[in-house]
């Protein structure tokens, strides 16, 4: 079985949508559909939850009706049989009713999740009724039957999959199954969801939890390049990466990933494929154990990023001193993406600045501690990439762009700075040239 997944451009029309039908029905092979909500959907449902935080009662009802309008156009261009139109229509009706009861609750977490989901629900219950119309039978799931997975950042993998295949048995069996990406249980059996961009992280959990052949990741771009094509110009996709790449990328800023999409497939050597809805014959890119070639693939960067530096001439080398520091972030459950130390001061980064200002009022007490906001992490990622006879030249960027921070030594796989947010664009243009553009002509 393959699990394939459609992001929010992949479904964000009536034109994607038959796209996404053509793809589904270009093999014979049983899958699961994992579908994200329309484009602008959620983001909608996130304006809709700050009405339901302040009770205006008018905002939330336009939101809705405007919410139905738009899912009932695509009822209208999709279907053209009134019964099954109408039909449909009565079951969206029905959903928007049950959204207007929710918001009519207090606000709380589980209510903001219980919102911010369904776009996927209504995106799939059209889909699935579309497919049906159009001749192609499949069955819909609802992923909060089986999206069990306890905590995020560690899925119980088999938990969903042994709920997964209690929902296939009792249902109608089907060679195409359809669900909802983002939505999860957390493990208190709340509605929940994985974070943004999470339908990725979706499917993975799924593969991992089915022992998929592979799973198929579908966006709006050529698999991930080796640069930011936002930003830079003559940039191309990487056929192969290996997970750990990925994961770095991911992490480190490459928006067509989830930063945790790779982790539940990795010990089952599952391959994710990167696709482009709008061009199926492209090769894309394929995520798996095999390394195809070591040394420097590509650049990403992620913004966001907060510089701090603790500095303290009495204390830095005193034994546990480091420990000290290390469990202020984790007490107020702050990640460190990057550290360095010097003689008598360390400099650190987060992206994750809600419970900054205690963190600061804890360490100021022993040491003088300096914030700098709107930085952006650099990353360059391949295997081995230190041992890459071109890696030298990204050390050129230090004659142009003013560097705060270089890390390397935690991973083989990346080497990463840290710049101010203003220079993000100017620094990734500037390595790509270096790393990529200047080997490519001598090479030719």
């Amino acid at each position: 079985m393959k699990i394939l997944k459609f992001g929010g451009t992949s479904v964000g029309s009536v034109e994607n949508l038959n796209r996404v039908k053509e793809i589904l029905t270009s093999d014979q092979e049983d899958k699961i559909v994992v579908c994200s909500a329309m484009s602008g959907v959620t983001d909608q449902l996130v304006r809709l939850v700050e009405n339901i935080k302040f009770n205006d009662t008018d905002a939330i009802t336009r939101n809705l009706h405007q919410l139905e309008s738009k899912h009932s156009d695509v009822i209208d261009a999709l279907i053209e049989d009134q019964e099954i139109r109408n039909t449909l229509k009565d079951g969206l009706s029905s959903m928007v009713t049950d959204m207007f009861e929710i918001a009519s609750q207090e606000y709380s977490e589980v209510i903001n999740s219980r919102i911010i989901t369904y776009g996927e629900t209504i995106l799939t219950y059209i889909f699935s009724g579309f497919l049906n119309f159009e001749g192609i039978p499949n069955t819909l799931l609802d992923a909060k039957e089986f999206m069990h997975v306890d905590s995020v950042d560690k899925p119980n993998i088999d938990k969903v999959g042994a709920r997964l295949h209690t929902v296939i048995e009792k249902g109608v069996q089907s060679s195409l199954y359809i669900t909802q990406g983002f939505v999860c249980r957390n493990d208190k059996e709340e509605i929940s969801h994985l974070k943004r961009g999470g339908s990725d992280y979706t499917a993975t959990i799924i593969g991992a939890a089915l022992n998929a052949t592979e799973v198929q990741i579908w966006t709006d771009i050529d698999g991930l390049h080796n640069n930011d094509p936002r930003y830079v110009d003559d940039t191309h996709p990487i056929s192969h990466l290996t997970y750990n790449e990925a994961a770095e990328l991911a992490y480190f800023g490459a928006k067509i990933l989830h930063p945790q999409t790779v982790s539940p497939v990795v010990g089952k050597d599952i391959p994710v494929l990167l696709k482009n809805t709008f061009d199926p014959s492209a090769t894309g890119t394929i995520i798996s154990n095999r390394v195809h070639q070591k040394g420097l693939k590509a650049i990403s960067a992620k913004d966001g990023i907060t510089a701090i530096k603790i500095k303290s001439n009495r204390m830095l080398m005193a034994h546990g001193y480091l420990r000290r520091i290390f469990e202020v972030f984790d007490t107020y459950q702050t990640s460190i993406d990057m550290i360095t130390t010097s003689e008598i001061a360390i400099s650190l980064t987060v992206d994750n600045t809600s419970n900054l200002d205690e963190i600061v009022k804890e360490i100021e007490t022993y040491a003088e501690i300096t914030v700098e906001n709107d930085h952006s992490i650099i990353c360059i990622v391949g295997e081995s990439v230190i041992d890459d006879k071109k890696s030298y030249r990204l050390f050129e960027i230090l004659n142009f762009i003013p560097v705060r921070m270089v890390s390397y030594g935690g991973s083989n796989n990346n080497i990463s700075i840290l710049v101010d947010t203003k220079d993000k664009i100017p620094t990734l243009k500037f390595l790509n040239e270096k790393l990529f553009q200047v080997y490519e002509e001598a090479v030719v």
